[in-house]
């Protein structure tokens, strides 16, 4: 059995980095190291290392919140290495260890440290896959919520936050004459890139309004969509990964064989040559992006809590059953795609079904409780807007309105025989104390306008809505699929 680490890649029996990782020097900081960076953007980065290019964008890895540790302990013991192993559905494992990540910090004992690599010349990416929530925007405005960054607004408080870190940064540059970096957020919303500037441009205004207007004008903030399945790590799959190929990784990652990076060209500088492994480089990423979260993203929202309720726990056993399949496929031909701008090269037809062959994928074993989490920052932006769009063009909204309804009846906390359900999700409280008078108030849990906006108004969801929920109240997920 080897460790992986430095001194142990000589003894390992898979793919290992082509490359001589002393000479990579960095050029980007990533804050939120998690799964899906690790599949995604680490992994391109070294494949073009691979060939021999791209040596000067090794990342730096940023941690923030206190759970990161873990992450920190376990990649600075195994010298920034990790194995990355692709799940195929013949069971096949390929796996390779990847080297782009080159250092990490652990922010709340390396604050200036952060800072020091945030302002060096040498880095001029900074990204970000901070999940949904972590842009700190009012569903229902569009604006700033400063909830949770009341600390960082501080005056000469040191940064806690991404936000915090990114705005004192790009202060720093400024008065240091160094170039500001560019931003390039990497995670699942419409716009992500505009989003970004948005939010960190509020941000700054309440510190600096000379800095906003900075920040507004001189950084570039390219949108990209990305798309691989990335599920969580599992013992079972450190085990495996040890007994089949001798590896001892403290947190390999596992993702399916499908991997899409589609990103806008705009850089404040140079960028890696990413066209060379594979990214989509193109001029307006908007409609692959749309493609993506109102066909992959909301579907995900599909199947999940009626998966659930109906007694499954994998997304691979729902997308094997016919019925979920159809209810899918009838959402994304029927609700989804009707909403969605054409998408130059791609045939949506061939897409959506692909989408339910990755999702019916039995060897990612991707759990219906990581889909359903922090639903009150995916609804709003993956379906709600599917919604508006439908009910504004008069057309079907009947399978919609029945995942905001299974979401309310998730939320309940209880599944059909009475077994507590794990809700988690940064609203949990509110979220749980509605839903829990669903039967009598059968409008309460839509009737949150930072979540629904006014939906709960509007005489056409309101009834396809109801009736679901009742449906779902009476006869249970799996009838009201068969009947709907």
């Amino acid at each position: 059995m080897t460790q992986l680490n430095t001194a142990g890649l000589n003894a390992v029996d898979i793919a290992v980095p082509a490359y001589d990782r002393t000479a990579v020097t960095p050029g980007i900081v990533h804050f939120g190291v998690g799964g899906f960076h690790r599949a995604h953007q680490a992994m391109y980065l070294d494949a073009l290392m691979n060939d021999g290019k791209a040596l000067d964008w090794g990342i730096v890895g940023v941690g923030v919140l206190p759970q990161d540790r873990r992450m920190y302990d376990v990649m600075s013991a195994q010298d920034h290495l990790y194995t990355l192993v692709i799940k195929h559905p013949d069971g096949t494992l390929e796996p390779r260890v990847i080297g782009s990540i080159v250092d990490y910090l652990f922010a709340p004992d390396s604050a200036e440290a952060v800072l020091d690599r945030l302002v060096d010349p040498a880095t001029r990416i900074v990204s970000l896959t901070i999940t949904e929530g972590g842009y700190h925007v009012n569903q229902v405005t569009g604006e700033l919520d400063t909830s949770g960054l009341e600390a960082d607004l501080e005056a000469g408080a040191t940064p806690g936050s991404a936000f915090g870190f990114v705005v004192e940064a790009l202060a720093r540059r400024r008065a240091a004459g160094i170039p500001p970096f560019t931003v390039m957020s990497c995670d699942n919303i419409p716009g992500n890139g505009h989003v970004a500037r948005k939010m960190l441009a509020a941000f700054a205004r309440l510190k600096d309004p000379s800095l906003a207007d900075h920040l507004e004008n001189e950084v570039r903030f390219p949108n990209c969509m990305v798309d691989r399945i990335t599920p969580v790590t599992t013992d079972a799959d450190r085990d495996a990964l040890s007994a089949a190929f001798g590896v001892e990784d403290g947190w390999p990652v596992v993702c399916e064989p499908f991997t899409q990076w589609v990103l806008e060209d705009d850089f404040g500088g140079v960028r890696p040559p990413y066209e060379e492994v594979g990214v989509q480089i193109v001029d307006d990423v908007e409609p692959y992006e749309l493609m993506k979260l109102r066909l992959l993203n909301a579907s995900h929202q599909a199947l999940c809590y009626l998966g659930y309720l109906s007694g499954y726990r994998y997304a691979h056993e729902v997308c094997q059953d016919k019925l979920f399949v159809d209810f899918l496929l009838g959402y994304m031909t029927e609700e989804g795609t009707p909403t969605l701008p054409p998408v130059p090269g791609v045939d949506l037809d061939r897409y959506r079904h692909q989408l339910i062959e990755r999702f019916a994928n039995p060897e990612v074993k991707d759990t219906l409780a990581r889909l359903c989490a922090e639903s009150s920052d995916r609804i709003p932006k993956w379906l709600v807007p599917v919604i508006r769009e439908q009910l504004a063009a008069g057309r079907e909204i009947k399978r919609s309105a029945l995942v905001v309804a299974s979401w309310a009846r998730y939320a309940e906390g209880t599944d059909e025989l009475g077994e507590p359900i794990v809700v988690v999700d940064r609203l949990r409280d509110k979220l749980v104390e509605r839903a829990q008078h669903n039967r009598e108030d059968p409008l309460v849990f839509i009737s949150d306008p930072d979540l629904f906006g006014d939906l709960a108004s509007d005489a056409r969801f309101v009834e396809q809505y109801t009736a679901a929920l009742q449906s779902l109240h009476e006869i249970g997920a799996r009838a009201t699929l068969e009947a709907l």
